[in-house]
């Protein structure tokens, strides 16, 4: 499980990476309303996310529970590859994903998959435990815990902006602001 914990805060790392500099800085997502289903599929993600990051570290997922934590790791793959489909389409209009971003991407995917590899034992021993969840620690630094709970708050954060953007409240684009070109081309 310790391997599991340190590719999943090696995946929070490369994450707010791709999150900070791709979709804030150079692709100012929130102020381009054409990027609205992009930023649906970010938000569901995020929600996913938030439980994996803030659970993991701190709680086994006995029985049932188990098969409950296997189904959201499997919708954030089916939410990950559904993204890679809309932000092709939604972001044609502004040139495309960027290249460094796609390779961000294909990192993360790597990170994900070996994570998985390492947590589904993990699994399918707490799938043989008696149904509950359980609070639980694991050999790992006390860092490393606390870092991927500060990450869950970090990525719900992010999430509930990209929900704010969705609403098109007031200030939702900022920093950014829309641009007469945030829109241009896209569908």
């Amino acid at each position: 499980m310790s391997t599991a914990l340190w590719l999943l805060g090696l995946l929070g790392l490369v994450g707010a990476f791709d999150t900070v500099y791709f979709h804030e800085w150079r692709g100012r997502l929130v102020a381009r309303s054409a990027m609205r289903p992009e930023l649906k599929l970010h938000v569901a993600r995020d929600g996913i996310y938030v439980v994996i990051f803030g659970s993991l570290p701190l709680i086994a997922w006995h029985g049932w529970w188990a098969a409950a934590l296997a189904l959201l790791l499997i919708a954030e793959i089916v939410i990950t590859l559904a993204d890679f489909v809309t932000e092709d389409k939604v972001r044609a209009g502004i040139g495309g994903v960027f290249p460094g971003e796609r390779v961000t991407h294909a990192i993360m995917g790597i990170i994900y998959g070996a994570m998985l590899g390492y947590l589904t034992p993990m699994l399918w021993r707490w799938a043989q435990e008696p149904t509950g969840l359980v609070g639980t620690s694991h050999p790992v630094p006390e860092a490393l815990t606390w870092t991927l709970v500060a990450m869950a708050c970090g990525i719900l954060l992010h999430g509930l902006r990209d929900l704010y953007a969705l609403s098109g409240l007031p200030s939702s684009q900022w920093p950014w602001g829309r641009t007469p070109t945030a829109d241009s081309g896209a569908s």
